[in-house]
């Protein structure tokens, strides 16, 4: 079984996959999947590569916020998006057969403040053009109020109703399917959607102040979304859907903030994880796992979180070598007038302060402290803003320009120690391009360890 999970996957399709999956983690073997959140091609890119490596299927997810039917902060919609990672795919030759497409937070949270009617059937709309556009793994979140919505005295919302609300969007989910298997044009692999319930505390995006405390999903909370969302599911006639329901979203104690990390602490999440472990078909789903260590990382999926999510940590880290290699630039290129340097640094900043929308209502504090996490924070904010043409066009100066030049070994053990090992021992070249992919993939190559059968390391 071991040994199918791993050696299997080309023909593999989703749902078999997360079922076997579901199955090392009940008997004892603890597995799992990584799952990529960004919509950087350079990230895509190598998670790719990475993949391929590890033998594992690519999953990858957008965000209700990133990518929906109106275009998200990425300007694409779920069949734009899926386009767009299949191009990534054919330029590295990574099979489309291996890739598993999912939907993080898939809900009404953009349109929150509409009324609640209207929000509702945009967040279907959504869910069914994931699911033609062939995404297999459907999280479903209506836990935020909309508009009109009576709420308790904490601001939250009835769970039952937000129970109705997922099994209403599960339901035009199944549509889709239905409509996609009839026509013909079933991108999926064959796999009906499978579905991820739950929602993390606080929402995505980091803690935003340092000292806020992570708080712990309460086994009360978990039992109770279980309980509410498959009485939904039974009430609306999903049955069948609720059969196809494989983890649910949990927070067991892992978040960072703009320079902090809260590390998982297994002793913490004790009674959760063994909650956890009396669902026969279920496994847990951790957000914000980015910036945990190798080892936190295999102890989570040893829990029994066996799906982790990283995104942030993953711009971060191509940010770092960016900016590694733009202090070479100016060690190189910088004594002389011939050269003209990408102030990639100066150019990323100023985009980020010409259009604060993505960072302002994160990033607090005195005006140093602002500065700081424009560039350093581990909330990465800057991913919104490589796309923006005056910093793409200092990325591509910059690689022009160290593509010209020899990088010192020295330069590299100053800048960028890791690839300088890697580069000594003969597993790595100095192109830059392969700097950046390294730089990503080493923390990658965490997870990857982390949700291996431990045989197979």
């Amino acid at each position: 079984m071991v040994a199918r999970l791993i050696t299997g996957m080309k023909a593999m399709s989703a749902q078999d996959f997360f079922r076997t999956l579901i199955e090392a983690q009940k008997r004892g073997d603890p597995q799992g999947i990584y799952s990529i959140c960004s919509a950087h091609p350079r990230v895509v890119a190598a998670a790719m590569v990475q993949a391929k490596t590890d033998g594992l299927p690519f999953l990858i997810e957008s965000t209700v916020n990133q990518v929906n039917q109106f275009g998200g902060y990425t300007g694409m919609t779920p069949a734009g998006f899926r386009d767009f990672v299949y191009t990534v795919a054919d330029r590295i030759a990574f099979p489309w057969k291996r890739i598993v497409f999912g939907g993080d937070h898939l809900g009404p949270y953009p349109w929150r403040k509409e009324p609640a009617e209207q929000a509702i059937q945009k967040a279907c709309d959504l869910i069914a053009a994931c699911v033609k556009a062939g995404y297999t793994k459907i999280h479903l979140d209506a836990s935020m109020p909309l508009g009109g919505d009576p709420v308790d005295r904490h601001g939250g919302l009835d769970p039952a109703l937000m129970a109705r609300r997922e099994a209403r969007m599960a339901a035009a989910a199944e549509a889709a399917f239905r409509e996609s298997e009839r026509a013909g044009r079933t991108d999926s692999g064959g796999s009906p959607p499978l579905y991820v319930i739950g929602t993390d505390v606080p929402p995505p995006g980091g803690i935003q102040v340092e000292e806020q405390a992570t708080q712990i999903t309460q086994v009360s909370d978990f039992e109770e979304t279980i309980a509410t969302c498959r009485q939904a599911f039974d009430d609306a006639g999903l049955q069948d859907a609720w059969q196809r329901v494989i983890a649910v979203v949990v927070q067991p104690g892992v978040e960072f903030g703009d320079h902090v990390v809260c590390e998982y602490d297994r002793s913490e999440a004790e009674e959760l994880i063994l909650a956890a472990r009396k669902h026969s078909q279920l496994v847990l789903e951790g957000h914000s796992t980015d910036y945990q260590s190798p080892e936190l990382l295999r102890q989570l999926v040893e829990d029994g979180i066996a799906i982790l999510k990283v995104g942030p940590a993953l711009t971060f880290a191509m940010r770092e070598c960016l900016f590694a290699l733009e202090s070479i630039e100016k060690e190189l290129l910088g004594w002389t007038y011939k050269a003209r340097l990408s102030q990639l640094d100066m150019f990323l900043d100023k985009a980020m302060r010409d259009n604060p929308e993505h960072w302002q209502s994160y990033y607090t504090g005195s005006a140093e402290e602002v500065c700081l996490s424009l560039k350093y924070s581990l909330s990465d904010r800057s991913r919104y803003y490589w796309q923006v043409p005056m910093v793409k066009d200092a990325v591509n100066l910059l690689l022009r320009n160290m593509k010209q030049v020899n990088i010192p070994l020295t330069l590299l053990s100053q800048y960028l120690p890791r690839q300088y090992l890697e580069i000594r021992e003969g597993r790595l070249t100095a192109n830059p391009e392969d700097l950046i992919e390294a730089s990503i993939r080493m923390i990658l190559q965490d997870y990857s360890m982390a949700v291996r059968p431990k045989n197979r390391h």
